[in-house]
């Protein structure tokens, strides 16, 4: 299971896992780009397929699981990838894009992990992933909002990661960097600055990070190691780190459109 999987990231996991025989199921809410995902999905795995589910709506969402575990029997992998982001300046008073952002990115991965869970560890097998971003470990001047739904995935899959750890069962959270995908070049054709090289990387280098390292013994999965420098320079030189952030995001609490950072998906 990979939720939006109708581009991106959860398009091309989508895509490699149908490659190397799983019977994947994309989540999205673009029917008709998910039409086009299930076309190339059932030419590589033929039992894959697609359903249109918002995962802010967690009802819905739940029940999409239960229907695909009812038809297949169970559900070894579940890849919370849909997510959302947009600036959330303080000034604006943007609490509807908090909820936004906590519904999707964080409310979504939470039902997600939950449904999976009981089944899972019944088995004694499953891995359960939750795509986070370095926004939380480094969080931006007008992006409160995506950070701190971003932070809460973490801390909620850590806290699950070790419930569940030595009972056969894997959850974790995927650091992917920065990679160019529709939600990640948001500020770009403004003018926006791109992120130095080390931070970047392809769909494809995603995908293949995750095959690698998914079902291992980390709870992270960390496509660079750079912005655990972050974490560090927070603790060592706060001062510093706090005239670099502010600096690099805009200078400011509510950054302009143009010329602000791009944030890490």
């Amino acid at each position: 299971m990979v939720t939006g999987a109708s581009s991106g990231i959860g398009r091309r996991l989508a895509v490699e896992l149908a490659d190397r025989g799983a019977v994947v199921t994309g989540l999205a809410r673009r029917a008709e780009l998910l039409a086009e995902v299930e076309e190339v999905l059932r030419r590589r795995s033929p039992a894959s397929g697609t359903a249109v589910v918002d995962v802010a709506d967690t009802e819905g969402y739940r029940e999409a699981l239960a229907a695909v575990e009812a038809r297949h029997g169970r559900i070894d992998l579940l890849v919370n990838n849909a997510g959302i982001e947009e600036l959330s300046p303080v000034e604006a008073w943007p609490s509807d894009v908090y909820r936004r952002m906590a519904e999707v990115n964080y409310l979504g991965a939470v039902a997600g992990t939950l449904s999976v869970l009981p089944g899972m560890l019944a088995r004694r097998s499953g891995v359960v992933v939750n795509v986070g971003s370095d926004a939380a470990r480094a969080p931006e001047p007008g992006h409160g909002a995506y950070a701190a739904s971003k932070a809460a995935v973490a801390a909620f899959s850590e806290s699950v990661a070790h419930e569940v750890a030595g009972r056969g069962v894997r959850v974790h959270v995927l650091y992917p960097a920065w990679v160019p995908t529709a939600m990640g070049l948001s500020g770009t054709e403004d003018g926006g600055r791109l992120p130095p090289t080390p931070l970047r990387r392809s769909e494809a280098e995603i995908a293949a990070l995750l095959l690698e390292r998914m079902g291992g013994r980390r709870v992270d999965i960390n496509a660079s190691s750079v912005p655990l420098v972050a974490v560090v320079a927070r603790a060592v030189v706060p001062v510093w780190y706090q005239r670099m952030m502010r600096r690099w995001g805009g200078g400011g609490s509510a950054p302009t459109e143009r010329g602000r950072a791009v944030r890490p998906y």
